[in-house]
């Protein structure tokens, strides 16, 4: 560890000790610094140095509790704020397992269920026509595993909605692109209209339904799709590598040029969340652990299972070779290149700004990765998530 992480880790430590969020995360309550494996850290300071990332924060945990939490480099490279491990992050496309989630807990209590029809519940969707002219019968299994066919709404056209019941009619308008079940395709309209399902299932909008029935229960006090003003000065800057090889900052493309704190947008199911690596590892804990943590069930092992495990067939799915989806996770199928030192079985996600989170069901380990760089050429394939992984599996 060099002298000027260790010195950003026990800042964070000296503010935080009043409070010790580190044991409602899965630290114990003695800890006086958080678990470190050195050569996680010594990996992530030669990207950081390497201007690849301004900084990092990188956790592995089991069903037990956090195994390894480090951070490194900075969350504003100009103010030079350390990255933390509170440090708040746009997770993006890290909102699908959560969006599915929700609507598994659904599919328990009877209000959905994996092969209904979207039109049961969107009367729109009853007019959308497959290749022959026939009703294209879309099913939330569909939806979920990005095999629905379903066109994407304009800039414009997502700009201007507030609510996810507004944008609904706009996704059930566009051409479909191919029969539903016979192609993958990474799609965002489905995963939003998922998130649709669940607002009409519960009686909640889905922001609600997350707050009450899985952030607030699991304790995922910084996880939210509005960020409160006063928690923005823990916003991590999002940077963009240049052609030249230097960082420069980036906007946030899910917030179509509105505050992070801003309400008059609908939360967007298929990646709008914001969170923490301590936040997002008690979701993956839960998971871990077959739906249930600290005491509390969420959801059953047979719906996890259900959910985590492959549903694309032999479909040619992305977006890392070896790979196909269950509901809402990419599935590792053939560990190969970034996902070598994974078992087969792993399940996981990543983010549009380089986040990770993959959990190996086998080793019982759930790995998260925390950057903000907007600009991977393949943020799943990044050297930054293949570096992390093959550092902490040693």
């Amino acid at each position: 560890m060099t002298r000027s992480n260790a010195k950003f880790i026990m800042m964070g430590v000296v503010v935080l000790m009043s409070t010790n969020p580190f044991a409602s995360h899965g630290l114990a309550q003695d800890s006086t610094h958080p678990p470190s494996i050195p050569a996680v850290h010594e990996r992530m300071q030669e990207f950081v140095d390497a201007n690849e990332i301004a900084g990092a924060v990188t956790l592995v945990a089991d069903p037990a509790g956090i195994t390894h939490l480090d951070a490194v480099g900075f969350a504003d490279r100009d103010d030079k704020t350390p990255m933390r491990p509170e440090t708040i992050v746009w997770i993006a496309s890290m909102t699908k397992p959560i969006t599915a989630t929700a609507v598994m807990m659904l599919v328990e209590e009877g209000k959905l269920a994996p092969d209904d029809l979207v039109e049961k519940y969107i009367p729109e969707f009853a007019k959308i026509k497959n290749s022959k002219g026939q009703p294209a019968r879309i099913t939330i299994r569909h939806l979920l595993t990005h095999t629905s066919g379903m066109g994407e709404p304009t800039s414009e056209e997502s700009r201007r909605c507030k609510t996810l019941a507004e944008l609904t009619p706009i996704l059930a308008s566009k051409r479909l692109l191919f029969d539903p079940g016979t192609k993958w395709s990474y799609c965002q309209s489905s995963i939003n209209t998922a998130g649709r399902l669940v607002e009409i299932a519960s009686g909640l909008t889905l922001d609600q339904f997350l707050e009450q029935r899985l952030f607030q229960p699991l304790g995922m006090n910084d996880t939210t799709f509005y960020i409160p003003e006063e928690k923005m000065p823990r916003l991590a800057t999002s940077y963009e590598r240049t052609k030249t090889g230097s960082l420069k900052k980036a906007g946030n493309m899910i917030l179509q040029g509105k505050p992070p704190t801003a309400r008059d947008r609908y939360p967007a199911a298929n990646g709008g969340l914001f969170s923490t690596a301590l936040d997002y590892a008690r979701f993956c804990r839960m998971i871990l652990n077959g739906g249930e943590l600290d005491g509390k069930r969420y959801l059953k092992p047979d719906s996890i299972a259900y959910m985590t495990t492959l549903k694309t067939g032999d479909l040619k799915t992305g977006f890392t070779e070896g790979c196909g989806w269950g509901l809402g996770w990419c599935v590792t199928r053939e560990p190969q290149g970034v996902t070598a030192m994974l078992s087969p079985g792993t399940f996981g996600h990543g983010g549009a700004y380089g986040t990770q989170a993959w959990i190996d069901p086998v080793k019982k380990r759930a790995y998260l990765l925390i950057v903000q760089r907007s600009n991977f050429p393949n943020s799943d394939a990044s050297e930054v998530r293949k570096g992390f992984q093959e550092a902490a599996a040693r």
